[in-house]
């Protein structure tokens, strides 16, 4: 196993991708937005005319206990700080946790939480096209 001094990794940036905190706006994103789904999220998708996405995760007590919810929380969180560079801009986007999601083994649970995210993002047409 490969561990990395904390020298060698290149800070994020501070606000990669701002939150949606309030449940006003993510029922404006529910009921507005477009919708599309895979077996551990669904994912909705609204334009909000701003130059920067903002983010909301919603983890129901049905995907597991605490522990379990915080974990997807982060992994999510993680996964879209990673691909913020490859995303669009101009988005609200709310990923919700599927009860299947909570079930998964924790052994590459990052790998399959990151590629499940990334086949919505490219459902969604909001990966940026890069040359390569």
């Amino acid at each position: 196993m490969y561990y990395l001094h904390k020298a060698c990794i290149k800070p994020a940036s501070r606000a990669f991708m701002h939150s949606l905190k309030k449940t006003k706006m993510f029922k404006i994103v529910y009921d507005s937005g477009q919708k599309t789904v895979n077996s551990l999220f669904v994912m909705y998708v609204y334009t909000n005319n701003c130059t920067y996405n903002r983010l909301g995760i919603s983890v129901s007590k049905k995907v597991g206990n605490a522990v379990t919810r915080n974990r997807l929380r982060r992994l999510i969180k993680e996964s879209c700080r990673l691909e913020s560079g490859c995303i669009k801009c101009g988005f609200d986007i709310v990923v919700v946790a599927r009860q299947v999601a909570g079930t998964l083994q924790r052994d590459g649970l990052f790998h399959k939480v990151d590629k499940a995210l990334r086949n919505l993002f490219m459902r969604m047409s909001l990966l940026v096209e890069t040359d390569g």
